[in-house]
This record gives structure tokens, C-alpha cells and sequence, in this order.
């Protein structure tokens, strides 16, 4: 069905006019306002409104001011929004949060590097006093042996010489005590001074001897533990080796394979229980815990965590242990041609120069066995407090702790255990409300 107005395309929607039509009327005139009257305003036409009409191609194109900077938490500067991340604290030496494996790893060298003076000297002092008073129990003894051999008849020569092994074997023990306690000592100074470096302390090397003495008992009793341990492993590998070599040859041979199995064996179960027990000595030093409940809060906090444990102890045991070689190594090539060049024949004449390079190259294994102890000691007290904060929160504890320290508000230990909660009330027990 089709419009008959609808005009078709190509003609004019109005119809041509007629021939002898009148033509049609004319737009009408503007409106004169009356005689006398104030013709009123006219107001302009109102602008369109919007963006316009778009610029023409090739023309300058309109220019925008860039967008403030934004800041890391992802507002502007000043603007910091509520869920914006910032970095934990760092007070100190460590960060106030659970470590990574990289952390964990070089924190002990930049507990080395931030208080190198107490530090260090700490770790050097126990070193020279252990080899000073070896020497000075040895030299005498062996010089007094030697002149009374030199003078002896030959029947008297066995009997002085049995006599002066028997003696250097007891003189052995000084040196052995000595370490012990230097090493008890040392483990404590780097328990106090990765604590006190974490929370933004500086000690100095009186204050933290006098830190660590208060607890020094504890930690030779727990070393002396440990040492009595190795030496009954010892003896009992040794008295096997003798019971078979009672047995004649078979039985030489049998006691030295099941000798060298046995020892596999222990080298596994000691590296095992040396990672597990690990933290006793922090524990000991920062928690004030006896023996037994030292023992038992390190073997708790490894839990779970055994194979990160050792892979960081072995790893830094590895890079001290290349590291000192490399470092003694050419001291003691160097001086081996040295001495050969003073004196080719060995008629005594380089015995000035022979001295100077063993007294170097023990003053060299001092240093490097200084920076060996007090790294890995360090390297203790760090895996104590990342396990800590992993477990119990303690990087929240000492974030609160220096928070209101520096706020001037009176704190006590951080470092204290976590309190056990409180055993709940039994059922049906009546509850005192007072």
C-alpha cells in the first residue's frame, strides 16, 4: 500500500503550480511594536553548548596537562590511601619481618661489618687468648723434655720420652677447656649483639661482655655437654678398633669396616641433632632458659624448618671455608719459596726469615679464624629470631618495643618467651567472679 503524498524520488514534495493560480503568500513582516511604546531587547542566541566542533584535519591538536606523579602506596604525593603498602621497619640490623634465604644468609656478615670493633675484637680476643695459653703451656714443657733427652743416657731416653708424651696428652687439655669457654663466650657476645643490633642498638665492648657474662655459666655447662658427647662417640670407636685388633687379623679388619660405617653414620645423626639443638645458646642468653628448657625451645622452633636450617649453616660454613683457603693458601706457598731462597741448603741460616713466616701465617689463621667464629655464631642468633617471628610473631612484638621506646614509654625484655595461655576452666568447676 503506497502513500499517495509520498513524492517519488528525484521530485519535489510540493506540487508544480497551476497555470493562472495565485501565487503564494509571502513571508509575513517583522512586528513594528506600536507607536510610542520601547521595542524590547533582543537577547544573542545561546551559545551550543558541549565540546564543539572537532578541529579540522591537520590542525594543532588540543594539549592536556600530564597527571600528578603518583607515589609507591599508588596515590598522589600526600596523598597516601589506606591500602597503600609501605616496607616494614628496619630499626637495625635486621628488617622487622620474616626472612628470605638471601637475608638470612649475609645478615651474620653485615652483623661483622655494622659493629666491627667489639665484634671482631671479641672474636679475636678469645682466638689469642685460646693460642697464647696453648703456647705457653707446650714450649716450656716440650724445650724441658727435649734438654733432658739430649742429656739422658740411652736407657733413660724411653722412660723421658713415654713420660713426655704422656704429659703433652694432659697439657692438651688446657687449650681444649679454654676453647670450650671462648666458645661458649663467643656464642653469647653475637646472641646479645644481633639482639641489640636488631632493635637499633649500638654496645659497645663493655657492655656487651657484661651482657653476656650473666649468662655464661649456663652456656659452658651446655658446651661442655656437647664436647663430652663427641669425646664418648670418639672412645667408643676407638675401643672397638682395639677389642678387634685383640681378635688378631680378621678381626682388625671387621673392627675397621664396621668402624668406618659406624662413623657414616654418626657424621649423620651428629649433623642432624647439631641443626635440631642449633638455638640452645640463644635460647640460653635471651630467654634466661636452663639446659633442658633451652633444649626443648630449639627443638620446637626448627620444627618444620630442618632443611632451610642447614642449607643456610652449610652454605656459610662453605663460603668461610673456601674463602680462608684461598686467603692462607699463597701465604704459606710464599713463604715456603722464601725460605728455600734464604737458605737452599737448610744449614739454619734463614732461621730469622723462617720464624717471620710462621709467626705471619699464624697471625693470618688468628684473623680468619676470628671472622670464621663470629660469623657463624652470628649466623645462629639470626636463625633464632627469623624463626621466632615466623612462629610466634616476634617482628610485631619488636616493632611494638621500639615504637613505644622511642615514644619515651618505659619497656621491658622483647625477648622474653611468649606467656602459655592459661588452661581452661574444667566443666561444671565453679568460677570465682572476685
Amino acid at each position: 500500500m503506497s502513500d499517495p503524498h509520498w513524492p517519488a524520488p528525484g521530485q519535489s514534495p510540493w506540487p508544480p503550480p497551476q497555470p493562472g493560480a495565485a501565487p503564494p503568500p509571502a513571508s509575513p513582516a517583522p512586528w513594528d511594536p506600536p507607536a510610542g511604546t520601547t521595542p524590547s531587547p533582543v537577547w544573542p542566541a545561546p551559545e551550543p553548548q558541549g565540546h564543539g566542533a572537532p578541529p579540522a584535519y591537520g590542525a594543532p591538536q588540543p594539549q592536556f596537562a600530564p597527571p600528578p606523579p603518583y607515589g609507591p602506596s599508588g596515590y598522589p604525593p600526600g596523598q597516601p590511601g589506606p591500602l597503600g603498602w609501605a616496607p616494614p621497619p628496619k630499626p637495625g640490623l635486621l628488617p622487622l619481618r620474616p626472612l628470605d634465604f638471601g637475608a638470612l644468609m649475609w645478615a651474620p656478615f653485615r652483623a661483622l661489618r655494622r659493629n666491627p670493633g667489639p665484634v671482631f675484637g671479641s672474636g679475636l680476643l678469645v682466638q689469642l687468648v685460646v693460642a697464647l695459653t696453648g703456647a705457653a703451656a707446650f714450649i716450656p714443657f716440650f724445650v724441658a723434655a727435649f734438654s733432658r733427652v739430649e742429656y739422658a743416657d740411652a736407657g733413660s731416653q724411653d722412660e723421658i720420652i713415654a713420660g713426655a708424651v704422656g704429659g703433652s696428652l694432659l697439657l692438651l687439655l688446657v687449650p681444649i677447656a679454654l676453647g670450650i669457654v671462648g666458645t661458649a663466650f663467643l656464642q653469647g657476645i653475637m646472641v646479645v649483639e644481633v639482639a641489640s643490633g636488631t632493635l637499633g642498638e649500638k654496645l659497645r665492648f663493655g657492655e656487651l661482655w657484661r651482657r653476656t657474662a650473666k649468662r655464661i655459666w649456663p652456656l659452658i655447662g651446655w658446651t661442655l655437654v656437647v664436647g663430652a658427647i663427641v669425646l664418648v662417640a670418639v672412645l667408643l670407636l676407638v675401643g672397638v678398633i682395639i677389642a678387634g685388633s685383640l681378635l688378631g687379623p680378621g678381626g682388625l679388619v671387621g673392627a675397621i669396616v664396621f668402624v668406618l660405617i659406624a662413623a657414616l653414620g654418626l657424621v649423620v645423626l651428629g649433623a642432624w641433632l647439631s641443626v635440631k639443638l642449633s638455638l640452645v645458646p640463644s635460647a640460653i642468653v635471651l630467654e634466661h632458659a636452663g639446659l633442658g628448657a633451652a633444649v626443648s625451645r630449639s627443638w620446637r622452633l626448627t620444627d618444620g624448618y630442618f632443611w632451610r636450617t642447614f642449607g643456610v649453616e652449610f652454605l656459610v660454613a662453605l663460603i668461610l671455608n673456601l674463602a680462608s683457603q684461598v686467603i692462607t693458601t699463597p701465604f704459606s706457598l710464599i713463604g715456603g719459596i722464601v725460605i728455600g731462597l734464604v737458605d737452599p741448603t737448610g744449614t739454619g741460616s734463614g732461621a730469622v726469615v723462617m720464624i717471620i713466616v710462621y709467626l705471619a701465617t699464624i697471625a693470618i689463621s688468628l684473623v680468619i679464624g676470628a671472622v670464621t667464629a663470629v660469623v657463624q655464631s652470628a649466623l645462629i642468633a639470626v636463625i633464632y629470631l627469623d624463626l621466632r617471628m615466623r612462629k610466634e610473631g616476634l617482628d610485631l612484638e619488636l616493632a611494638r618495643h621500639v615504637e613505644l621506646r622511642d615514644a619515651g614509654v618505659p619497656v621491658g625484655d622483647p625477648y622474653l618467651p611468649p606467656a602459655a595461655p592459661a588452661a581452661p576452666a574444667a566443666f561444671g568447676a565453679p568460677t570465682s567472679w572476685t
